[in-house]
Protein backbone atom coordinates (compact mmCIF):
# COMPACT_ATOMS: atom_id res chain seq x y z
CA UNK A 1 0.00 0.00 0.00
CA UNK A 2 1.91 4.12 -0.80
CA UNK A 3 0.64 7.11 0.22
CA UNK A 4 -1.62 9.00 -2.14
CA UNK A 5 -1.08 12.45 -2.18
CA UNK A 6 -3.97 15.20 -2.78
CA UNK A 7 -2.46 19.05 -3.19
CA UNK A 8 -3.01 22.57 -4.80
CA UNK A 9 -1.29 23.55 -8.13
CA UNK A 10 -2.14 27.46 -7.94
CA UNK A 11 -1.55 29.68 -4.69
CA UNK A 12 -3.86 28.16 -2.09
CA UNK A 13 -7.51 28.50 -1.32
CA UNK A 14 -8.06 25.39 -4.69
CA UNK A 15 -11.16 23.63 -2.37
CA UNK A 16 -8.87 21.10 -0.65
CA UNK A 17 -11.11 20.54 2.24
CA UNK A 18 -13.65 19.60 0.10
CA UNK A 19 -11.83 16.99 -2.14
CA UNK A 20 -10.14 15.41 0.84
CA UNK A 21 -13.63 14.96 2.40
CA UNK A 22 -14.87 13.89 -0.65
CA UNK A 23 -12.31 11.03 -1.11
CA UNK A 24 -11.73 10.39 2.55
CA UNK A 25 -14.04 7.26 2.38
CA UNK A 26 -12.33 5.19 0.24
CA UNK A 27 -9.30 5.86 2.94
CA UNK A 28 -8.52 4.55 6.12
CA UNK A 29 -5.92 7.07 7.03
CA UNK A 30 -5.62 11.59 6.49
CA UNK A 31 -2.72 13.02 6.99
CA UNK A 32 -1.44 16.39 7.08
CA UNK A 33 2.05 16.92 6.17
CA UNK A 34 3.14 20.51 5.89
CA UNK A 35 1.40 24.23 7.02
CA UNK A 36 -0.37 25.09 10.18
CA UNK A 37 -3.39 27.37 11.13
CA UNK A 38 -2.82 29.85 7.92
CA UNK A 39 -4.90 26.91 6.40
CA UNK A 40 -8.56 27.81 5.60
CA UNK A 41 -10.10 23.81 4.81
CA UNK A 42 -13.57 24.92 3.81
CA UNK A 43 -16.38 21.97 3.86
CA UNK A 44 -20.10 22.44 3.37
CA UNK A 45 -22.48 19.68 4.62
CA UNK A 46 -25.85 19.64 4.02
CA UNK A 47 -25.90 23.55 4.47
CA UNK A 48 -23.72 23.85 7.21
CA UNK A 49 -20.23 25.05 6.54
CA UNK A 50 -17.44 23.63 8.39
CA UNK A 51 -13.76 25.14 8.29
CA UNK A 52 -10.75 23.70 9.41
CA UNK A 53 -7.29 24.99 10.14
CA UNK A 54 -5.43 22.37 11.48
CA UNK A 55 -7.11 19.10 11.78
CA UNK A 56 -7.08 17.37 8.63
CA UNK A 57 -10.42 17.51 6.29
CA UNK A 58 -11.41 13.14 7.08
CA UNK A 59 -12.29 14.30 10.64
CA UNK A 60 -16.48 14.21 9.90
CA UNK A 61 -15.70 10.21 8.97
CA UNK A 62 -15.66 8.64 12.28
CA UNK A 63 -14.14 5.35 11.29
CA UNK A 64 -11.08 6.86 9.79
CA UNK A 65 -7.95 7.72 11.43
CA UNK A 66 -6.55 11.72 11.15
CA UNK A 67 -3.20 12.60 11.37
CA UNK A 68 -1.27 16.27 12.33
CA UNK A 69 2.15 15.28 10.96
CA UNK A 70 5.58 16.35 11.90
CA UNK A 71 5.37 18.56 8.88
CA UNK A 72 2.73 20.54 10.55
CA UNK A 73 3.24 23.59 13.28
CA UNK A 74 0.30 23.71 16.15
CA UNK A 75 -1.12 26.30 18.03
CA UNK A 76 -2.56 24.92 20.85
CA UNK A 77 -4.97 27.64 21.56
CA UNK A 78 -6.35 27.46 17.82
CA UNK A 79 -6.55 23.47 18.15
CA UNK A 80 -8.54 23.63 21.21
CA UNK A 81 -10.89 26.10 19.74
CA UNK A 82 -11.57 24.23 16.51
CA UNK A 83 -12.18 20.88 18.76
CA UNK A 84 -14.55 22.75 20.56
CA UNK A 85 -16.29 24.03 17.82
CA UNK A 86 -16.71 21.02 16.63
CA UNK A 87 -17.91 19.28 19.61
CA UNK A 88 -20.93 22.04 19.43
CA UNK A 89 -21.57 20.01 15.75
CA UNK A 90 -21.63 16.80 17.53
CA UNK A 91 -18.30 16.00 15.97
CA UNK A 92 -15.43 13.95 18.87
CA UNK A 93 -12.35 15.31 17.17
CA UNK A 94 -10.57 13.88 19.91
CA UNK A 95 -11.45 10.33 19.26
CA UNK A 96 -10.19 9.81 15.90
CA UNK A 97 -7.37 12.84 15.73
CA UNK A 98 -3.32 11.75 16.34
CA UNK A 99 -0.73 14.04 16.91
CA UNK A 100 2.78 13.93 16.10
CA UNK A 101 5.41 14.28 18.93
CA UNK A 102 7.48 15.42 15.90
CA UNK A 103 5.39 18.77 15.34
CA UNK A 104 6.53 21.98 16.52
CA UNK A 105 4.46 24.22 18.59
CA UNK A 106 3.52 28.05 17.72
CA UNK A 107 4.69 29.82 20.48
CA UNK A 108 2.38 33.38 21.80
CA UNK A 109 5.44 34.96 20.99
CA UNK A 110 6.24 33.56 17.50
CA UNK A 111 2.34 35.43 16.35
CA UNK A 112 4.15 38.50 18.33
CA UNK A 113 7.40 38.16 15.85
CA UNK A 114 5.40 37.52 12.78
CA UNK A 115 3.23 40.94 13.60
CA UNK A 116 6.31 42.87 14.20
CA UNK A 117 8.55 41.80 11.14
CA UNK A 118 5.29 41.93 8.90
CA UNK A 119 4.89 45.44 10.11
CA UNK A 120 8.65 46.41 9.78
CA UNK A 121 8.53 45.72 5.75
CA UNK A 122 5.96 48.19 4.98
CA UNK A 123 5.62 48.18 1.29
CA UNK A 124 7.10 44.80 1.28
CA UNK A 125 4.72 43.13 3.16
CA UNK A 126 4.11 38.99 2.27
CA UNK A 127 0.93 39.06 2.88
CA UNK A 128 1.23 36.83 6.29
CA UNK A 129 -1.58 35.62 7.78
CA UNK A 130 0.23 36.45 11.46
CA UNK A 131 -0.35 33.24 12.74
CA UNK A 132 3.35 32.93 13.77
CA UNK A 133 4.24 30.56 10.99
CA UNK A 134 7.46 32.24 9.56
CA UNK A 135 8.66 32.48 13.39
CA UNK A 136 8.08 29.44 13.90
CA UNK A 137 9.31 27.09 10.69
CA UNK A 138 12.85 29.64 11.49
CA UNK A 139 13.26 28.29 14.99
CA UNK A 140 12.10 25.14 13.90
CA UNK A 141 15.55 25.63 11.11
CA UNK A 142 17.81 26.99 13.90
CA UNK A 143 17.23 24.23 16.23
CA UNK A 144 15.64 26.35 18.56
CA UNK A 145 11.97 25.23 18.58
CA UNK A 146 9.58 23.71 21.18
CA UNK A 147 8.17 20.35 20.02
CA UNK A 148 4.66 18.61 21.32
CA UNK A 149 6.55 15.89 22.91
CA UNK A 150 8.32 18.07 24.69
CA UNK A 151 4.95 18.98 26.41
CA UNK A 152 4.94 15.91 28.57
CA UNK A 153 8.52 16.63 29.78
CA UNK A 154 9.68 18.00 32.57
CA UNK A 155 11.68 20.77 31.06
CA UNK A 156 8.83 21.66 29.10
CA UNK A 157 8.10 25.14 31.38
CA UNK A 158 12.03 26.12 31.20
CA UNK A 159 12.00 25.34 27.74
CA UNK A 160 8.99 27.75 27.05
CA UNK A 161 10.46 30.76 29.31
CA UNK A 162 13.95 30.80 27.30
CA UNK A 163 12.36 30.59 24.35
CA UNK A 164 9.76 33.39 25.20
CA UNK A 165 12.56 35.05 26.93
CA UNK A 166 14.64 34.84 23.16
CA UNK A 167 11.49 35.75 21.15
CA UNK A 168 11.22 39.21 23.91
CA UNK A 169 14.92 40.08 23.88
CA UNK A 170 14.50 40.46 20.00
CA UNK A 171 10.89 42.04 20.51
CA UNK A 172 12.86 44.78 22.33
CA UNK A 173 14.91 45.38 19.50
CA UNK A 174 11.88 46.55 17.35
CA UNK A 175 10.68 48.69 20.03
CA UNK A 176 7.99 46.84 20.73
CA UNK A 177 6.03 45.56 23.58
CA UNK A 178 4.00 42.73 23.01
CA UNK A 179 0.91 44.30 24.35
CA UNK A 180 1.16 46.04 21.21
CA UNK A 181 0.06 43.51 19.17
CA UNK A 182 -3.15 41.82 20.31
CA UNK A 183 -3.30 38.29 19.43
CA UNK A 184 -6.76 37.48 17.85
CA UNK A 185 -7.94 40.52 19.61
CA UNK A 186 -6.59 39.37 23.12
CA UNK A 187 -3.80 41.10 24.87
CA UNK A 188 -0.82 39.01 25.30
CA UNK A 189 -1.09 38.01 28.75
CA UNK A 190 -4.88 37.16 28.37
CA UNK A 191 -3.50 34.71 25.04
CA UNK A 192 -1.01 33.30 26.89
CA UNK A 193 -2.76 32.36 29.66
CA UNK A 194 -5.36 30.73 27.31
CA UNK A 195 -2.63 29.06 25.57
CA UNK A 196 -1.48 27.24 28.66
CA UNK A 197 -5.12 26.01 29.06
CA UNK A 198 -4.91 24.63 25.49
CA UNK A 199 -1.56 22.89 26.35
CA UNK A 200 -3.14 20.98 29.59
CA UNK A 201 -5.61 19.92 27.19
CA UNK A 202 -3.37 18.97 24.42
CA UNK A 203 -1.94 16.17 26.56
CA UNK A 204 -4.84 13.81 26.89
CA UNK A 205 -5.16 13.62 23.46
CA UNK A 206 -3.11 11.02 21.36
CA UNK A 207 0.11 11.78 20.88
CA UNK A 208 2.17 9.69 18.86
CA UNK A 209 5.65 8.76 16.93
CA UNK A 210 3.67 9.61 13.98
CA UNK A 211 6.41 8.42 11.40
CA UNK A 212 6.18 4.65 12.72
CA UNK A 213 2.77 4.87 13.20
CA UNK A 214 2.12 5.57 9.40
CA UNK A 215 4.50 3.38 8.13
CA UNK A 216 2.62 0.38 10.33
CA UNK A 217 -0.66 1.39 8.89
CA UNK A 218 1.25 1.02 5.61
CA UNK A 219 2.48 -2.26 6.39
CA UNK A 220 -1.19 -3.39 7.45
CA UNK A 221 -2.37 -2.13 3.77
CA UNK A 222 -4.30 0.65 5.14
CA UNK A 223 -4.38 3.41 2.92
CA UNK A 224 -3.25 6.07 3.60
CA UNK A 225 -4.22 9.76 2.14
CA UNK A 226 -1.63 12.78 2.60
CA UNK A 227 -3.53 16.28 2.60
CA UNK A 228 -1.54 19.58 1.99
CA UNK A 229 -2.40 23.14 2.93
CA UNK A 230 -1.26 26.20 0.79
CA UNK A 231 -0.42 25.53 -2.31
CA UNK A 232 2.82 24.76 -5.09
CA UNK A 233 2.88 28.87 -5.60
CA UNK A 234 3.36 28.96 -2.34
CA UNK A 235 6.37 26.45 -1.52
CA UNK A 236 9.33 28.01 0.16
CA UNK A 237 11.60 26.94 -2.39
CA UNK A 238 9.63 26.91 -5.76
CA UNK A 239 6.59 29.68 -5.13
CA UNK A 240 7.02 32.79 -5.67
CA UNK A 241 9.60 33.58 -3.16
CA UNK A 242 9.50 35.60 -0.93
CA UNK A 243 6.01 35.80 -1.07
CA UNK A 244 5.43 32.26 -0.07
CA UNK A 245 4.68 30.90 3.30
CA UNK A 246 7.75 28.58 5.11
CA UNK A 247 7.19 25.12 4.33
CA UNK A 248 7.58 22.57 1.35
CA UNK A 249 4.12 22.74 -0.22
CA UNK A 250 4.81 20.35 -2.63
CA UNK A 251 4.82 16.21 -3.19
CA UNK A 252 7.96 16.17 -1.83
CA UNK A 253 6.37 17.47 1.33
CA UNK A 254 5.11 14.73 2.50
CA UNK A 255 8.02 12.42 2.89
CA UNK A 256 9.58 14.85 4.97
CA UNK A 257 6.02 16.34 7.11
CA UNK A 258 4.85 12.28 7.81
CA UNK A 259 8.09 9.97 7.29
CA UNK A 260 7.81 8.39 4.30
CA UNK A 261 9.60 6.86 1.76
CA UNK A 262 9.52 8.62 -1.76
CA UNK A 263 9.05 5.17 -3.86
CA UNK A 264 6.14 5.09 -1.05
CA UNK A 265 3.88 7.74 -2.70
CA UNK A 266 1.33 6.95 -4.73
CA UNK A 267 -1.37 8.30 -6.98
CA UNK A 268 -0.90 12.62 -6.59
CA UNK A 269 -4.01 14.22 -7.14
CA UNK A 270 -3.24 17.66 -8.28
CA UNK A 271 -6.64 20.52 -7.42
CA UNK A 272 -6.79 23.39 -9.73
CA UNK A 273 -9.89 26.14 -9.77
CA UNK A 274 -11.53 26.85 -13.02
CA UNK A 275 -9.85 30.71 -12.34
CA UNK A 276 -7.07 31.60 -10.36
CA UNK A 277 -6.75 33.28 -7.26
CA UNK A 278 -4.28 34.16 -4.41
CA UNK A 279 -4.26 36.10 -1.06
CA UNK A 280 -1.66 38.61 -0.24
CA UNK A 281 1.22 40.36 -2.20
CA UNK A 282 3.68 38.47 -5.04
CA UNK A 283 3.12 38.33 -8.69
CA UNK A 284 0.09 36.88 -10.20
CA UNK A 285 0.40 37.18 -14.26
CA UNK A 286 -3.62 36.56 -14.67
CA UNK A 287 -4.75 38.63 -12.08
CA UNK A 288 -7.84 41.00 -13.25
CA UNK A 289 -7.72 44.56 -12.46
CA UNK A 290 -11.18 45.01 -13.22
CA UNK A 291 -15.41 43.94 -13.63
CA UNK A 292 -14.68 40.67 -14.57
CA UNK A 293 -12.64 40.72 -11.47
CA UNK A 294 -14.28 41.63 -9.23
CA UNK A 295 -17.38 39.59 -10.71
CA UNK A 296 -15.07 36.22 -9.98
CA UNK A 297 -14.76 37.27 -6.34
CA UNK A 298 -18.29 38.19 -5.67
CA UNK A 299 -19.35 34.81 -7.45
CA UNK A 300 -16.63 32.50 -5.82
CA UNK A 301 -17.17 34.14 -2.24
CA UNK A 302 -13.26 34.74 -2.95
CA UNK A 303 -12.45 35.66 0.89
CA UNK A 304 -9.90 34.23 2.65
CA UNK A 305 -11.43 31.62 5.09
CA UNK A 306 -8.46 31.94 7.80
CA UNK A 307 -8.23 36.05 7.49
CA UNK A 308 -11.35 37.07 5.88
CA UNK A 309 -8.91 38.70 3.36
CA UNK A 310 -10.74 39.63 -0.50
CA UNK A 311 -8.75 37.50 -2.56
CA UNK A 312 -7.10 38.04 -5.88
CA UNK A 313 -8.69 36.49 -9.11
CA UNK A 314 -7.66 36.14 -12.55
CA UNK A 315 -8.07 33.54 -15.37
CA UNK A 316 -6.19 30.20 -15.20
CA UNK A 317 -2.75 30.71 -16.07
CA UNK A 318 -1.46 27.32 -17.51
CA UNK A 319 2.08 28.55 -17.42
CA UNK A 320 1.96 27.90 -13.31
CA UNK A 321 -0.31 25.29 -13.14
CA UNK A 322 2.02 23.59 -15.77
CA UNK A 323 5.62 24.03 -13.65
CA UNK A 324 3.13 22.72 -10.52
CA UNK A 325 2.38 19.33 -12.12
CA UNK A 326 6.26 18.92 -13.33
CA UNK A 327 6.83 19.68 -9.35
CA UNK A 328 4.99 17.25 -8.10
CA UNK A 329 4.58 14.69 -10.56
CA UNK A 330 0.46 14.63 -10.87
CA UNK A 331 -1.21 11.65 -11.62
CA UNK A 332 -4.85 12.74 -11.59
CA UNK A 333 -6.56 16.31 -11.76
CA UNK A 334 -9.41 17.61 -10.35
CA UNK A 335 -11.08 21.00 -10.28
CA UNK A 336 -13.20 23.24 -8.41
CA UNK A 337 -15.42 26.09 -8.64
CA UNK A 338 -16.03 25.23 -12.45
CA UNK A 339 -19.76 26.38 -11.58
CA UNK A 340 -18.20 30.07 -10.59
CA UNK A 341 -17.97 30.64 -14.72
CA UNK A 342 -21.48 30.19 -15.23
CA UNK A 343 -22.62 33.09 -17.71
CA UNK A 344 -19.30 34.19 -18.87
CA UNK A 345 -19.75 34.87 -22.45
CA UNK A 346 -15.92 34.38 -23.00
CA UNK A 347 -13.05 32.82 -21.17
CA UNK A 348 -9.95 33.28 -21.65
CA UNK A 349 -7.07 30.95 -20.36
CA UNK A 350 -3.17 32.13 -20.53
CA UNK A 351 -1.11 29.21 -22.05
CA UNK A 352 2.10 31.54 -22.23
CA UNK A 353 3.93 34.27 -21.13
CA UNK A 354 5.59 37.58 -22.90
CA UNK A 355 8.63 38.90 -20.48
CA UNK A 356 11.04 41.33 -22.58
CA UNK A 357 9.75 40.70 -26.00
CA UNK A 358 10.34 36.65 -25.65
CA UNK A 359 7.51 34.26 -25.36
CA UNK A 360 7.92 31.58 -22.88
CA UNK A 361 5.72 28.50 -22.05
CA UNK A 362 7.51 27.92 -18.73
CA UNK A 363 7.19 30.01 -15.26
CA UNK A 364 10.96 31.36 -15.01
CA UNK A 365 12.47 33.26 -12.08
CA UNK A 366 12.44 36.43 -13.34
CA UNK A 367 8.67 36.69 -13.44
CA UNK A 368 9.68 38.28 -9.36
CA UNK A 369 11.42 41.11 -10.93
CA UNK A 370 10.01 41.31 -14.52
CA UNK A 371 6.49 42.72 -15.80
CA UNK A 372 4.71 39.66 -17.13
CA UNK A 373 2.52 40.13 -19.92
CA UNK A 374 -0.31 37.12 -19.96
CA UNK A 375 -1.12 35.42 -23.36
CA UNK A 376 -4.69 34.06 -24.31
CA UNK A 377 -6.33 32.03 -25.53
CA UNK A 378 -10.38 32.56 -25.83
CA UNK A 379 -13.21 30.25 -25.56
CA UNK A 380 -16.73 30.35 -25.60
CA UNK A 381 -18.26 30.51 -21.90
CA UNK A 382 -21.61 28.30 -21.18
CA UNK A 383 -24.56 29.97 -20.48
CA UNK A 384 -26.15 26.60 -18.15
CA UNK A 385 -26.08 26.71 -14.83
CA UNK A 386 -24.36 23.30 -14.47
CA UNK A 387 -24.26 23.41 -10.69
CA UNK A 388 -26.98 20.77 -10.45
CA UNK A 389 -25.97 18.34 -13.64
CA UNK A 390 -24.68 14.79 -12.35
CA UNK A 391 -23.04 13.57 -15.06
CA UNK A 392 -20.15 14.43 -17.38
CA UNK A 393 -22.41 13.31 -20.20
CA UNK A 394 -24.87 16.23 -18.94
CA UNK A 395 -22.39 19.06 -19.71
CA UNK A 396 -22.52 21.64 -22.04
CA UNK A 397 -20.67 21.20 -24.87
CA UNK A 398 -18.85 24.57 -24.20
CA UNK A 399 -17.82 23.65 -20.15
CA UNK A 400 -16.58 20.50 -21.65
CA UNK A 401 -14.61 21.72 -24.32
CA UNK A 402 -12.60 24.07 -21.56
CA UNK A 403 -12.09 20.66 -19.97
CA UNK A 404 -10.52 19.48 -23.02
CA UNK A 405 -8.35 22.36 -23.48
CA UNK A 406 -7.13 22.19 -20.11
CA UNK A 407 -6.25 18.39 -20.62
CA UNK A 408 -4.61 18.50 -23.55
CA UNK A 409 -2.43 21.47 -22.52
CA UNK A 410 -1.00 19.32 -19.41
CA UNK A 411 -1.59 15.96 -20.74
CA UNK A 412 -3.80 14.87 -17.48
CA UNK A 413 -7.53 13.75 -17.15
CA UNK A 414 -9.57 15.29 -15.07
CA UNK A 415 -11.40 12.67 -12.28
CA UNK A 416 -13.53 14.91 -10.45
CA UNK A 417 -14.66 18.29 -11.29
CA UNK A 418 -16.57 20.32 -8.46
CA UNK A 419 -19.54 22.30 -9.49
CA UNK A 420 -21.04 23.64 -6.08
CA UNK A 421 -19.93 24.15 -2.59
CA UNK A 422 -22.25 21.32 -1.14
CA UNK A 423 -19.96 17.69 -0.87
CA UNK A 424 -22.17 16.44 -3.23
CA UNK A 425 -22.25 18.85 -5.84
CA UNK A 426 -19.18 16.73 -7.82
CA UNK A 427 -19.06 14.97 -10.99
CA UNK A 428 -16.74 12.12 -11.00
CA UNK A 429 -15.39 9.94 -14.13
CA UNK A 430 -16.72 6.84 -14.77
CA UNK A 431 -13.71 5.13 -14.21
CA UNK A 432 -12.84 6.58 -10.76
CA UNK A 433 -13.76 5.81 -7.35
Amino acid sequence: MKVDVILGLQWGDEGKGKIVDKLAPHYDVIARFQGGANAGHTINIKGDTHILHLIPSGIFHEDKINIIGNGVIVDPFILNKEITELKLKDVDATKNLFISKKAHLILPTHRVLDGIYERTRGDAKVGSTLKGIGPTYTDKAARNGIRIGDIIHPSFSSQYIALKEEHLRISRMFNCNPDDLPIDGLPFRDYEARWFDAIDRMRGLHLIDSEFFINKCLGENKSVLAEGAQGTMLDVDFGTYPYVTSSNTICSGVCSGLGVAPQMIGKVYGIIKAYTTRVGSGPFPTELMDDQGDLLRVKGHEYGSTTGRPRRCGWLDLVAVRYAVMLNGVSHLIMTKADVLNGFECIKVCKHYQINDQIIDHFPYCVIHEPVIPLYDELAGWKTDISRIEKFKEVPVEFMTYLRYIESSLGIKFVMVSTGSERDQMLISGEHL
